[in-house]
């Protein structure tokens, strides 16, 4: 049973949709509830969060992997690329194989690691076009979990992440359903029972064709358009952010 796990990535570990006070930077996420589940049947566990959301793949090994390894974890998470593929430009096999090496360098320690796939975004406009960018990363994260025996959450098999219920209003992260979900599925990965449950959202609405362009528009008003000119101002959603648990410490309830 893990004693130290420790998440890095960007802003899908730090939790970033699933809005709640009562955790650190305001959001909860699945790394949470990960944790919070394993300190239920290990009370002796200790958990740090290094994500910061906005970052791209190599600021994330930069600034999280040493530190991260420096808590001599036993279990580690990371999420890294999602922002990169999100670039007009961006070469996927370059940022993998620095992936890579991150990965070899944190299995070396002997320490479990958990990496993902990115969800498929086919039911969604913007998303859609970029199908073949994720498809690629996702084979060299497949490839890559293979070759160091990292265990795997294959995000674009989870079918139910294609239901924009399990999405915040900004249509790039989870909300509280989905990121308990992506929970569930790492449990499920590490093979640990847990006393999480799926959301029962029955059968998908019917939405008009006049609300579906009203609710588009609105979206491109109230994110798209903020996110489109931060990336050109060359700012970041994280540049005023630091990591939630920078520290191990204790799981509350754990």
């Amino acid at each position: 049973m893990s004693k130290r796990l420790v998440a890095m990535g960007d802003s899908f570990t730090e939790g970033v949709g699933d809005d709640d006070p009562r955790y650190p930077n305001g959001v909860r996420g699945w790394a949470d509830r990960v944790a919070e589940q394993l300190a239920a049947a290990e009370p002796g566990l200790r958990y740090a969060n290094l994500a910061v959301r906005g970052r791209l793949l190599r600021p994330i090994l930069a600034e999280q992997l040493e530190p991260g390894l420096a808590l001599r974890p036993d279990l580690v998470t990371l999420y890294a690329g999602g922002n990169d593929l999100m670039r007009p430009k961006v070469d996927i096999d370059g940022l993998m194989a620095d992936y890579e090496t991150a990965v070899a360098r944190i299995v070396r320690t002997g320490a479990t690691v958990v990496l993902f796939t990115g969800v498929d975004g086919v039911e969604d406009a913007l998303f859609r076009k970029m199908r073949g960018r994720v498809a690629v990363y996702n084979e060299h994260v497949r490839l890559i979990a293979a070759r160091h025996g990292a265990r795997l959450v294959d995000m674009w098999a989870m079918r139910q992440l294609r239901d924009r219920r399990l999405w915040s209003p900004d249509r790039l992260h989870l909300n509280a359903a989905g990121h308990t979900e992506v929970a569930i599925a790492v449990l499920d990965a590490l093979r640990v029972p847990h006393a999480l449950t799926a959301a029962e959202l029955g059968p998908k609405p019917l939405v008009p064709p006049a609300r579906r362009r009203a609710d588009n528009l609105r979206w491109a008003r109230e994110f798209a358009l903020p996110w489109l000119g931060r990336r050109l101002r060359g700012e970041s959603s994280g540049d005023t952010v630091s990591a939630k648990r920078p520290e191990l410490a204790p799981v509350a309830g754990g």
